[in-house]
């Protein structure tokens, strides 16, 4: 019976340092305060992310700049340590198929061609690119 008593103790005290655990994060032991809070957090992020690209969506000289100097910083890095060499190259693929699309027409123009606006209120676009620059960065 002792034993018992023990193990009951223990028990108790284990849930009574997790209950203080979770109340430490701020959450209640089934983590959905916790839960919230990540996902209030990971909003708010978001919401600065799109602010900055926002701000930064009319300035292009200063986006090729900042991705110069980050590509520069990056080498300098790889140089420097002497490895990085397969992410480097994995990089560099998944940048070229960005580059790609980026430079291609969205639609095929041997088979389809731009076609002309026939109303006034078109638009004739003769180049559509298939991913558009802003995704592109």
């Amino acid at each position: 019976e002792e034993r018992e008593e023990e193990r009951e103790r223990e028990d108790s005290d284990a849930r009574s340092s997790m209950q203080k655990f979770y109340e430490g994060l701020g959450g209640q032991e089934g983590g959905n305060n916790v839960v919230e809070k990540a996902k209030a957090i990971q909003a708010k992020l978001g919401q600065r992310l799109q602010v900055l690209l926002d701000k930064s969506t009319p300035k292009p000289l200063e986006r090729w700049l900042a991705l110069g100097a980050v590509l520069l910083a990056y080498f300098i890095r790889v140089f420097l340590l002497q490895g990085f060499y397969i992410v480097t190259y994995g990089l560099g693929i998944y940048n070229l198929n960005l580059l790609i699309g980026f430079i291609s027409p969205q639609i095929d123009p041997e088979t389809e061609g731009p076609q002309l606006p026939t109303q006034s209120d078109q638009e004739f676009k003769p180049f559509v690119r298939r991913l558009p620059e802003f995704k592109f960065w």
